[in-house]
């Protein structure tokens, strides 16, 4: 079985293409998205309708969250409340449609049984995953959700995780990688039933087309230095 799995868009629609371009007619059993399709970037509407022109599963995000339902959220920082604003302002109910509609969790099976696939963490898509804790607090949160595999977007960093019998695996992301490098992240997944194994990708794309248009918006030039470099600041 073999899985593609893409995070973090982040309304940025070229990266959100070059990532498509390059899946396309790969042997792929399954695409699946974890999250944050929107927030940061510059084309929430036109992500939403990509997406939705592809079919592609799709789990509720944290930032996708924070913008369908405020009640419910944690407050950012300034510069990130300005941004989701302005993103709230881009979309119309047809949009907001369908990020009501995101499940936060997708579980399918594979050959070495269920996967679950959420943003964050199962019960909070604001949360983390503790990719980098210690294998006993990650242990913990494994027996818990009872998968084998776990598919968990949030850090906007590549990683891949055996612990036991149990893998753990985030994308990256696809719009504001922080992998130390500009580009999209992609990963897939290769489960059999005596062999499970991880291939990422940094796929490059017109990100110029994306700072401009971050520029022409009036939105925070930190983005841009992100998606530049793909460092946090």
């Amino acid at each position: 079985m073999r899985i593609a799995v893409l995070s973090d868009i982040h309304a940025n629609l070229p990266a959100l293409e070059a990532v498509l371009d390059f899946l396309h007619g790969m042997p792929l059993d399954r695409v699946v998205c974890l999250g944050d399709i929107v927030g940061y970037g510059p084309h929430p509407k036109e992500v939403i309708k990509l997406l939705e022109k592809e079919g592609l599963s799709c789990t509720l995000g944290g930032t996708d969250m924070r913008l369908i339902f405020p009640k419910f959220s944690r407050k950012k920082s300034p510069e990130s409340e300005a941004v989701l604003e302005w993103t709230r302002k881009q979309l119309g109910e047809r949009e907001r449609a369908f990020l009501r509609t995101l499940p936060p969790m997708q579980r399918f099976p594979t050959p070495i049984g269920r996967a679950k696939a959420f943003h964050g963490r199962p019960e909070d898509p604001e949360a983390r995953f503790p990719l980098y804790a210690d294998e006993a607090e990650v242990m913990e949160l494994l027996e818990h959700l009872r998968a084998p595999v776990v598919l968990a977007g949030g850090s906007h960093m590549p990683v891949f995780r055996q612990i036991r019998h149990y893998y753990v695996l985030d994308p990256g992301s696809v719009g504001l990688t922080l992998g130390g490098e500009p580009g999209a992240d992609v990963a897939i997944l290769s489960i059999k039933k005596d062999d499970v194994s991880a291939r990422f990708y940094k796929i490059p794309y017109d990100y110029a087309q994306t700072v401009f248009d971050l520029k022409a918006w009036g939105l925070p030039e930190r983005i841009a230095q992100v998606i530049r470099t793909g460092r946090p600041l």
